[in-house]
């Protein structure tokens, strides 16, 4: 039965049978247990075995060597599935201690899988809502590599960020404004529309477009914020009309704005 399959209560009960057994798992270094809530086929199943082991490390501070060593090993697991959560292990430490996790992200970004890469991206969103600092630096150093699935995917990484402090990310966004691959320019502009639309975040966008050089890029980025507003227009901070408006006169004789969707 999957796991919400069960009743809430249910639920619960085997959320912390997990727990219990993944902290007997790492004390005891029993990489068979630990292989096995990392590969199971429910997505529920790794993600508690994940939160857990967040919530693990924090709970035993003498351990922790321990468990960052069984999470590398975990890391080059032959099973995408046991990299992947190994991967979303990492991102929920790295929430306080990214430093101990950096090598696991620095793997993960070259994985051969297309889901562990994606947990990068989704470890790299998490963390850096709430630990900016490294997480954003690290990500710096990705911004020009040769590979532009890497660049693409470090932009996509750092959006959840920009949607509440826009300000840390626009730096990182206009080192990607001249990105010779479309697919990395055509992601810069989705998270430019991602971080505009809540409320003082336009402000910000616009101020930091108005310092740009690339100019096409700049127009199909206030496309996008026109349409993004235009598509989230029940939650967004300004009706489409204003947000358009406002833009307008931010960008008068610099820019052609389209006009406001159907």
């Amino acid at each position: 039965m999957a796991f919400y399959d069960l009743e809430k209560k249910e639920r619960a009960a085997l959320a912390a049978d997990i727990g219990r057994q993944m902290r007997e798992a790492f004390l005891q270094h029993d990489m068979v247990l630990l292989v096995l809530y990392f590969s199971d086929n429910d997505t529920y199943i790794r993600k508690t075995a994940y939160t857990a082991t967040g919530r693990i490390y924090a709970a035993v501070p003498d351990q922790q060597d321990t468990i960052t060593s069984l999470l590398q090993r975990l890391a080059g697991h032959p099973y995408d599935k046991v990299r992947q959560t190994a991967v979303n292990a990492a991102g929920e430490i790295g929430k306080t201690e990214f430093e101990r996790m950096r090598s696991l992200f620095d793997q993960g970004l070259f994985d051969p899988a297309h889901v562990v890469r994606n947990a990068v991206i989704g470890s790299i969103k998490k963390m850096g809502a709430v630990n900016p600092g490294p997480v954003l630096a690290w990500a710096r150093e990705y911004l020009h590599h040769p590979d532009k699935e890497i660049r693409r995917e470090i932009c996509h990484g750092i959006e959840l960020r920009g949607r509440t402090h826009p300000g840390d990310i626009l730096p990182l966004l206009q080192a990607l404004q001249w990105d010779e691959t479309a697919r990395v320019r055509n992601t810069l502009v989705h998270v430019i529309g991602q971080i505009a639309y809540k409320k003082g975040c336009l402000e910000q966008v616009a101020s930091a477009l108005l310092e740009w050089d690339n100019n096409q890029v700049v127009q199909k980025a206030l496309a996008e914020i026109v349409s993004v507003h235009h598509r989230y227009r029940n939650f967004a901070a300004l009706r489409p009309e204003e947000a358009r408006a406002y833009l307008a006169v931010r960008f008068d004789g610099i820019a052609q704005l389209p006009e406001d969707p159907e």
